[in-house]
């Protein structure tokens, strides 16, 4: 059984069978002691601490071909009926005791074959020798490979429970894995239309507009920085932490715009969240560009790794509350979901005539 349900009910197989072997001693031992006679109760009771010293000793320590010895064992312990007299005073039963409950527990930690040829021996082991001492054999000493036959079907019925649990766990994991796949592949394609709606696609709108005057000396660095963010997409793995400080600097030579920082000198975060809230300000000021009437904006950053407050602001034109532009795709994806996606918020405050302010907050 490869799964971790089949894994574990293995160790508890063998756990369980020494628990119950060792716990089963004291009233097997008392019920050897008890029904000797007083001629033979010294020779009984060594008998009977060979038994106990021996069960202990297999359920402490595991090794190679441990069942077998086991097997002899018992059975050389059924061969003292001769020397305790035992045969006279008919006291095997604990004998009996003790071999059914290793059969039984045989069946709990070994291979199917392996179980069955061991309960076979010993338990036709000790049916020979007390009929060689002239026993009566009742019905419960003719029925200890029954017995253990039904040990060994519980258990099967036990494991194929264990292994379509393990079946269903890798059925239920192969499904979260591909989900999980899927939901990255999305918001990778969602990462990739955001930044090329952020970059290519809005320098060339404002381009298309007419919204760039002729002979622009800012047009074409901000074309060489959409494509290297464009390129940077397919870059392969990022570093765990990045500087939202010097992701903000990035875009703020482009001349079209311009964008007074109020913020430390560094502030490292975890890449996701630089990156997220970075793109989140890049739009929020390529909306001042394109949609506020004016040249200049504010960006002030407040908080630390822990928690933090950016506000983007201009005094442009503005909006009423009840504008449609807040549901732009822009501001819908590239501000409001990125910040959504890191657990972060955004929240854009505006009215006609006075401005706009965007706020994005963000806590770990």
């Amino acid at each position: 059984m490869a799964g971790e349900a089949g894994r574990l009910l293995s160790g508890f197989g063998r756990r369980y069978a020494v628990v119950v072997r060792v716990a089963t001693l004291p009233p097997i031992a008392a019920i050897g002691l008890l029904r000797s006679s007083s001629a033979e109760f010294t020779a009984t009771a060594v008998v009977v601490a060979a038994a106990v010293v021996w069960t202990c000793v297999q359920g402490r320590w595991r090794w190679r071909g441990q069942i077998a010895v086991d097997v002899v064992v018992l059975l050389g312990l059924c061969l003292t009926v001769f020397w305790t007299g035992a045969e006279a005073d008919g006291n095997t039963g604990w004998l009996r005791l003790l071999v059914v409950f290793a059969c039984v527990t045989w069946q709990w930690h070994t291979p199917p074959l392996t179980g069955a040829l061991a309960a076979l021996i010993a338990g036709g082991g000790m049916l020979v020798v007390f009929a060689a001492a002239g026993l009566d054999l009742s019905a419960s000493q003719v029925w200890v490979p029954v017995m253990a036959a039904m040990s060994r079907a519980a258990w099967v019925l036990v494991t194929r429970a264990a292994e379509r649990a393990d079946r269903m766990a890798a059925e239920a994991e192969k499904v979260r894995r591909e989900a999980a796949v899927a939901a990255a592949v999305r918001a990778e394609e969602r990462e990739l239309v955001n930044s090329l709606h952020d970059t290519a696609a809005t320098t060339l709108l404002m381009v298309g507009l007419g919204q760039v005057p002729p002979g622009a000396a800012w047009l074409a660095p901000q074309a060489r920085r959409d494509l290297d963010r464009l390129r940077a997409l397919d870059g392969g793995r990022t570093s765990p932490e990045a500087d939202l400080v010097e992701l903000l600097r990035a875009d703020l030579g482009t001349g079209h715009l311009t964008v007074e920082l109020d913020v430390p000198p560094r502030l490292s975060l975890p890449s996701d969240v630089a990156g997220a809230i970075a793109g989140a300000v890049r739009e929020a000021l390529n909306n001042v560009r394109r949609h506020a009437g004016t040249d200049r904006g504010w960006v002030r950053l407040r908080g630390d790794a822990r928690t933090l407050l950016v506000e983007i602001s201009d005094e442009g034109r503005g909006f009423a509350a009840g504008d449609t532009v807040t549901a732009r795709r822009g501001l819908r994806e590239s501000v409001h979901g990125r910040m959504n996606r890191v657990g972060g918020t955004a929240t854009i405050t505006s009215a006609e005539g006075v401005g706009t302010v965007v706020r994005l907050k963000w806590s770990s």
